[in-house]
């Protein structure tokens, strides 16, 4: 096995983490962040987005920490309440 010298060296080798699993890997830290970046504004704990959102504190402190990938559809009992939701867009094409 490869020695890294840090986690972006072994996160960036294409031999340990696979471009697509880099890329669902980045999509998730980025929407967590999202998600948790909407609750701190509103002034909410996740004792209070549960109590809107139907989900339990417990999963929701798994997903926030990126211990539990979440389903689509308790992603949007989370997001809807927090005023958001989901968006499928065209990637930007390189020239």
């Amino acid at each position: 096995m490869k020695k890294y010298k840090n986690f972006d060296e072994m996160f960036n080798d294409n031999d340990y983490v696979s471009e697509e699993d880099r890329e669902i890997i980045n999509l998730e830290v980025k929407l967590i962040g999202k998600m948790i970046e909407a609750r701190e504004k509103q002034g909410l704990t996740q004792r209070d987005l549960a109590k809107i959102s139907g989900v339990k504190q417990p999963a929701i402190a798994r997903i926030e920490s990126l211990r539990s990938t979440p389903q689509l559809d308790t992603l949007l009992k989370v997001l809807i309440p927090l005023g958001y939701s989901l968006e499928i867009i065209p990637l930007q094409k390189e020239n």
